[in-house]
């Protein structure tokens, strides 16, 4: 099946894309999960937002705690939509079984069993490339599972990419070094990668095999989505030569940066990324970048505060960070006026400093592009709202609700905002409107079953 990409989707499917873009920016990982799976629901194709919903999965499950009874518990729970799932499978409802693989994997993205059954759906369904986006993240959690790496290089061959099979089937040697199977499978990976003219025919061993051993484990290392810090070092001398030899590529500062970043050389980062600056002044995307990594070592500081017990010592490296994005945000603004992303940002920034007049100003220019329209007009709202100016806030959620044509997260926060305005204007009638769009649909979301039984009652005692 072909690849969509987003820009060739639908608006109402690039939309809900884009908001779901937003909010894994804003690591509100829960709601972008559910727009995701929206877009995923109705455009299988649009891979990149599998790419993003399994990024955020894995991102959420990574910041809940877990212990024994949870994951006792949790396996006991997923159990009926891991059966569905299967059953579906066994039935070759390939696009089916896609969908619920993808409720499986919300809660637990890394699980081996819910990792193949996926890639069993999603071959039915004719997406090996969504089969191996996830394949490939999960080989980083289960490095040493064969099967996995067996399947993982099927689904290469299938796809020509043989180079990248005849790597799985050089880690499955190494693991089952005497197995003939594997030996044979690397073989056969190697012949149809056209190497058999390096003299592996006569070999008995997976080591007589690899003859680039060294550029195959730079190549992997350098795949790697999450890379050690023995990985990041090999990686940091050789793009320091890549600098050496091109000074002017700008893309070997940012691969630098980040290594020097993962293993926590922060000022060796911020001094690389500040050289890509001053080689190509005016980048909005440097800038952001290296707002990213003072940001990021800001929050290293602060854990490492933390661990050392000094709280007070934290909380003002905790006020200096606030201080730090504030500035940096309000100088890039200045920088960029045309930014509408940059003007919602710090339209959001200035609400929650209840810096309100200064925050409608900047939504009102946001609200133009298509992809910051809808938040923009929710947040103006929030604006007028806290400025008790309650018919101008109606307005613009009324705006909102018209150009949300599916009852997601988003809607059902508008539908809410505008009855609970409408209920502090003791306008009860319109009040059960709004909430009953929301009660309909979801009964349990916030008080709104509640909310309808106060309004049934007062209209019934009245």
């Amino acid at each position: 099946m072909a690849e969509l990409l987003p820009e060739d989707a639908p608006k109402k499917i690039r939309d809900l894309y884009n908001k779901g873009l937003a909010a894994f920016e804003r690591k509100n990982f829960d709601y972008a999960i559910d727009l995701f799976l929206s877009v995923l629901k109705v455009e299988p194709r649009l891979l990149k937002a599998r790419e993003h919903l399994h990024s955020a999965e894995i991102r959420r499950s990574k910041t809940k705690k877990k212990n024994a009874f949870t994951k006792v518990f949790k396996s006991a729970s997923a159990l009926p939509a891991y059966v569905k799932a299967q059953s579906l499978v066994k039935a070759n409802k390939g696009p089916e079984a896609v969908i619920a693989c993808e409720e499986l994997l919300k809660d637990d993205p890394m699980d081996i069993n819910n990792v193949k059954l996926y890639a069993k759906a999603c071959a039915m369904a004719d997406l090996p490339e969504a089969a191996v986006q996830l394949l490939e993240l999960a080989r980083e959690a289960h490095s040493s599972d064969v099967s996995l790496l067996n399947l993982l290089a099927t689904f290469y061959i299938k796809m020509g990419r043989t180079r990248s099979a005849r790597e799985c089937f050089e880690r499955i040697c190494e693991l089952v070094p005497n197995d003939p199977d594997a030996l044979k499978a690397l073989k056969d990976a190697l012949a149809v990668d056209s190497m058999n003219t390096d003299g592996w025919s006569g070999a008995t061993s997976y080591k007589d095999i690899i003859k680039d051993k060294d550029e195959a484990e730079r190549l992997e290392k350098e795949s790697k989505a999450v890379k050690s810090d023995s990985d990041a070092e090999v990686l940091i001398s050789d793009t320091e030569k890549k600098i050496a030899e091109e000074p002017g590529n700008i893309n070997y500062y940012r691969q630098l940066a980040k290594l020097y970043a993962q293993i926590r050389r922060f000022d060796d980062a911020v001094a690389t990324l500040q050289k890509a600056i001053d080689l190509s002044p005016g980048d909005p995307e440097l800038d952001q970048a290296f707002t990213a990594l003072n940001v990021d070592y800001f929050e290293y500081q602060i854990s490492e505060l933390k661990k050392a017990g000094d709280e007070a010592a934290a909380a003002e490296r905790e006020t200096e960070k606030a201080q730090y994005v504030f500035d940096d945000l309000q100088q890039r603004v200045q920088r960029y006026p045309n930014d509408a992303g940059l003007r919602y940002e710090w339209g959001v920034m200035l609400f929650d400093n209840d810096y309100f007049n200064e925050a409608i100003q900047a939504f009102q220019v946001s609200q133009r592009n298509p992809k910051h329209r809808i938040h923009s007009l929710y947040y103006l709202a929030m604006c007028f709202k806290a400025k008790n100016q309650l018919d101008l806030a109606i307005d613009q959620l009324e705006k909102a609700s018209s150009e949300l044509y599916t009852m997601d997260e988003t809607k059902k926060d508008v539908l809410y905002q505008l009855g609970a305005i409408s209920e502090g204007l003791n306008d009860l009638e319109k009040a059960a409107g709004y909430y009953k769009q929301i009660y309909q649909v979801d009964i349990g979301y916030k008080d709104v079953a509640q909310k309808i039984e106060a309004i049934y009652n007062a209209s019934s005692e009245a």
